[in-house]
Formats: C-alpha cells, structure tokens, sequence
C-alpha cells in the first residue's frame, strides 16, 4: 500500500470527525484559535490513536489468516463505508453540535468519529502497511480537516455534512475493493 492509497483512506476516516467540526463551527459565533485547535488535535489525535490499537489487534492474529486477510480487509472497509453513507443517507440530518469545547464533549466526540479508524487499523495490520506512517498521514489529514470543517461550519452550517459522510463511505468502499482486486490478481 502506497502513499497514495494511504492518503485516499486517510480522507475516508477524516470525514465523520470533519462532518461534526462543521456542526461544531455552526454552534459558534466567531471561531477563536483555541476551537480550531481543540477540534484538530482531538479528532487528528484520535484518529492517529485508534489505527495503533487496531493494528496491535490485528498483528496478533494476523499469522492465523493470512490466506484470507485481504478478504477481511475489504470486508471490514465495506461495511464501514456502507454504514456511513447508510447513516448519512438515513440518519438524522439536523445538526446539534453545541457550541462545548470541554475536555469530556471532546474526548466523546473524538472517541465516537474514530471508532472506524480502528477496524481500518486492523486491516493494516493483515496488509503489512508501516503503522507509523499510516497514522501519521491519517492523523495529520483529519486534524487539517477538522480545523477546515470548523471553519466552512461557522460559515456555511450543515449543508454538506451528509455530503461529505457519503463520500468518506465510498472512498472506503473503493479502497477495500483495490485491496481485493490486488490480492486476487496475485
């Protein structure tokens, strides 16, 4: 897996925490730099946080698989691809960010729109990625883009959060589908 193919899975898992930073912006009048701060280091830092975990998961495992590991990885990045569109597309399309930067609503939000970063953690860890590089790229996008969401929320509101939920779920999808496609082609 390439720098590229980093990149695209990158901005897939950046979207869910890049939706809430734009709920997050319409719940403040003028953004200050301790909010953009605060959203980019939480939602960055967990997404850094949770592919590490999910690889340590998947390592310990990963010998006793290793014949089907691309079929689990593209099974784990299916379904949570389809959960976000399916959420985005069926969910509730209001948006009810309050305009709290606490350490608790934070760590709460952080923790919900990085769950999906660990089971993509465990599918490095079948495919053999360097896991430092990995979360410093996924860590590093969804911190840029939360600080941007931020921003187009104070300015635009909610308009594109099921928008950009969608098209986070699809770009999981593809890459889940490179990775079979790859691996079957072996």
């Amino acid at each position: 897996m390439g720098f590229w193919d980093l990149l695209i899975i990158a901005v897939g898992l950046a979207m869910d925490a890049f939706a809430v930073s734009i709920g997050k912006g319409l719940s403040v009048r003028k953004i200050e730099p301790r909010h953009t701060m605060s959203v980019g280091l939480w939602f960055g830092g967990f997404q850094a946080l949770m592919p590490i975990v999910g690889y340590l998961l998947g390592i310990s495992f990963a010998s006793l698989v290793k014949n089907i590991d691309h079929w689990i990885a593209f099974i784990l990045l299916a379904i949570i691809g389809f959960n976000m569109v399916r959420e985005a597309l069926h969910g509730d399309d209001e948006c009810e960010a309050k305009p709290d930067f606490s350490i608790r609503e934070m760590l709460t939000l952080a923790v919900a729109t990085s769950i999906d970063a660990l089971a993509v953690g465990v599918s490095l860890a079948f495919l053999g990625v360097n896991i430092w590089a990995a979360i410093m790229v996924i860590g590093v996008v969804t911190m840029i883009l939360s600080m941007i969401g931020l921003k187009i929320g104070n300015i635009f509101g909610c308009r594109y959060k099921s928008r950009a939920e969608i098209f986070g779920g699809i770009i999981l999808i593809l890459i889940g589908l490179k990775i079979l496609i790859e691996h079957m082609s072996e």
